[in-house]
């Protein structure tokens, strides 16, 4: 049976909250050993602890996948601990809703680093470890924000069309390294990120009645198809962008 993930490794960025977190749990569920990362310390050790007291092989890594120096110090540790890696989520993201108008340049490039910059860096710096594998599998995760006007600011917007991108150019140049690439896009899904705009009745309601499903999603949902993506199951998968949205991109009123 090629439906579960026993005897992988994988590397979930932004992993104790929302859509990463519960692909943390999923991949434990179905076998792999998993490290996440977070920036908050002790959220992150929380988690861990959590989860071994559970008896699942996971472990938490302190740290910020936009600083170069995060970046070395989680690399070490996979290459240290496992000396390999088959699966990467990157996963961790950042928005800041406003008008285009209203953004100072430094928040501008705090979204464009955090979610486009960084998930290239990430794939890059795991390359050898994702070859090492022979049958990787890399996903990252974008937003439909990415392919149509969503009202979640330009910036977010345009990181995730070029994350998008990103995912065919490197599911092209990998293929023969037996490096699949996909995507996933999101539609509103219940996490911290989106709390904020859910708090707003009136735009949660137009979420709602644009979305033939007529709900938000939860991140148990997301989680799966980014299980799939990372299943051997997926072996003629690549270079695709999956859009989870209850409908969104198919409804023309």
């Amino acid at each position: 049976m090629m439906w579960n993930l026993n005897n992988k490794i994988a590397l979930v960025t932004g992993g104790t909250k929302g859509i990463g977190k519960a692909t943390v749990e999923e991949f434990l569920d179905l076998g792999a050993q998993v490290i996440f990362t977070a920036r908050n310390a002790g959220e992150v050790k929380e988690l861990e602890t959590q989860f071994t007291k559970n008896g699942k092989k996971a472990y938490g890594v302190t740290a910020d996948v936009s600083k170069e120096d995060d970046l070395k110090k989680l690399q070490e540790f996979v290459t240290k601990k496992f000396d390999r890696l088959d699966i990467l989520v990157n996963n961790a993201g950042i928005n800041i809703r406003k008008a285009a108008m209203d953004y100072s340049i430094t928040e501008f490039d705090k979204i464009i680093v955090i979610n486009l910059m960084a998930p290239f860096h990430m794939s890059r710096s795991f390359y050898s470890l994702l070859k090492k594998s022979g049958a990787a599998s890399v996903i990252n995760v974008a937003s439909v924000a990415g392919t149509q006007d969503v009202k979640s600011g330009s910036p977010y917007a345009m990181a995730k069309a070029g994350l998008l991108q990103q995912t065919r150019s490197l599911a092209s140049e990998w293929a023969l390294d037996h490096i699949r690439v996909n995507a996933v896009s999101p539609w509103y899904t219940e996490t911290p990120l989106t709390k904020s705009v859910f708090e707003n009745e009136e735009r949660f309601a137009k979420i709602k009645e644009r979305t033939p499903m007529q709900r938000v999603a939860q991140p148990e949902e997301m989680a799966a198809t980014i299980a799939f993506l990372a299943m051997n199951k997926a072996s003629y998968v690549t270079g695709q962008n999956i859009i989870v949205d209850g409908g969104l991109s198919a409804n023309g009123l």
